[in-house]
């Protein structure tokens, strides 16, 4: 092993809306397996994660289901909350939204808000996003006064939220956001304005193939 601290910390934003029914088990069991699996990745490199923790955001659609649209859990130290994590996990349903667009950016400002580790010879601020729809425009709830169904802190315009990504809220150096969504606003956008960004484009009401899963360890266990 390298003889260095790793730590890591990992938002996965998971849309939870009706239209994630067929493939929101297999985003749930990924997310279940990602501690060990990730463990092998690293190990495979020779490094090891001394402070691992995963928040999980799951989000819907603020216009449609209202107080509902955001599920939002702490960090979980992992192994040491294993349980809970799972049992966060493994409690999400496909259910809600409405027709597209979702809530994603305003999860994904969530995200970027957390806590993030600031200790450790080697940093990794990740953010995770599953959805297959597009994101409503964050001007939008200005326009139909809806700020009150949103935690505090979101941008009220995608250029905000671009400064709150280039911002020191994230470790400049430690950022990654890892997208799977498809080729709709913001994702393109977001890919080709934000730097450590990678988009894999599924197709709309599928996606997250094992293949993309692997992606999302390999990217952290290369970066680290």
């Amino acid at each position: 092993m390298s003889g260095l601290s790793y730590s890591v910390y990992i938002v996965m934003c998971i849309d939870g809306t009706g239209s994630m029914s067929p493939v929101i088990d297999l985003v749930k069991a990924n997310a279940l397996r990602f501690e060990s699996d990730l463990a092998a990745a690293m190990e495979s490199k020779q490094k090891s994660i001394d402070n691992l923790r995963v928040r999980v955001i799951v989000f819907r659609d603020i216009f449609v289901d209202r107080g509902e649209a955001f599920v939002i859990s702490d960090f979980f130290p992992l192994p040491q909350e294993r349980d809970g994590f799972s049992g966060f996990v493994s409690g999400i349903r496909a259910t809600g939204g409405g027709d597209e667009p979702e809530s994603a950016l305003e999860a994904l400002a969530i995200a970027l808000n957390s806590e993030w580790v600031r200790s450790g010879d080697k940093r990794r601020h990740v953010v995770i996003v599953w959805t297959d729809a597009s994101a409503h425009h964050l001007e939008e709830r200005s326009r139909r006064s809806n700020d009150a169904n949103c935690p505090p802190g979101i941008p009220d315009s995608f250029s905000a939220l671009t400064a709150l990504w280039e911002g020191q809220t994230v470790d400049q150096s430690a950022k990654r956001l890892l997208v799977y969504a498809p080729d709709l606003y913001p994702w393109p956008e977001i890919q080709s304005t934000w730097e450590s960004v990678v988009h894999v484009a599924s197709r709309a009401g599928s996606g997250l193939a094992e293949v993309d899963y692997s992606a999302v360890l390999e990217a952290i266990a290369n970066s680290v």
